[in-house]
């Protein structure tokens, strides 16, 4: 097992097992032989979290002309999930992570800082894993305006 602090573009992703919003489990060591957008984001239906999950619903036709499947990772629980999906037709999948395992193994559980508070919660990252489940690319503190094109991008690289 890789230390989360150890995660490096090159070195193989961390494998985990999460209930999904298809109504199965989904691991990572499954997707072999698939490219993986595995994007951790904080809070199902808040404004950032929206905007980037409906940029990945608009361009999924491009992620899946690059053989990669997109997951997208937060600890909200499957109700959430089910809702944010009907209200926005969301068109992948959602992982819930309610006891954070996954997210601290990819290190995105981490100190936050709103209007001089200091709190626990997700940094907004995205990983891109390659067939042979090694770690492409990494983007952490993502800024949600176009990140679906670098994502795009690090796929056809």
């Amino acid at each position: 097992m890789v230390a989360a602090d150890e995660l490096k573009e090159g070195s193989l992703a961390p494998d985990f097992t999460l209930p999904s919003s298809t109504g199965k489990d989904v691991s990572l060591r499954g997707l072999r032989g698939k490219k993986v957008v595995l994007y951790f984001y904080p809070h199902d239906d808040t404004s950032g979290c929206t905007k980037e999950a409906c940029s990945f619903r608009d361009n999924l036709p491009s992620f899946e002309g690059l053989d990669a499947v997109v997951l997208g990772v937060s600890s909200d629980s499957m109700d959430s999930h089910q809702s944010f999906i009907k209200k926005y037709g969301l068109n992948f999948t959602l992982l819930s992570d309610q006891d954070l395992k996954v997210h601290h193994l990819y290190d995105t559980w981490r100190e936050k800082n709103m209007y001089g508070k200091k709190y626990m919660g997700t940094e907004r990252s995205t990983f891109v894993i390659g067939g042979d489940g090694k770690i492409r690319k990494i983007f952490r503190k993502v800024s949600v305006d176009g990140h679906e094109k670098e994502v795009l991008k690090a796929l056809a690289a």
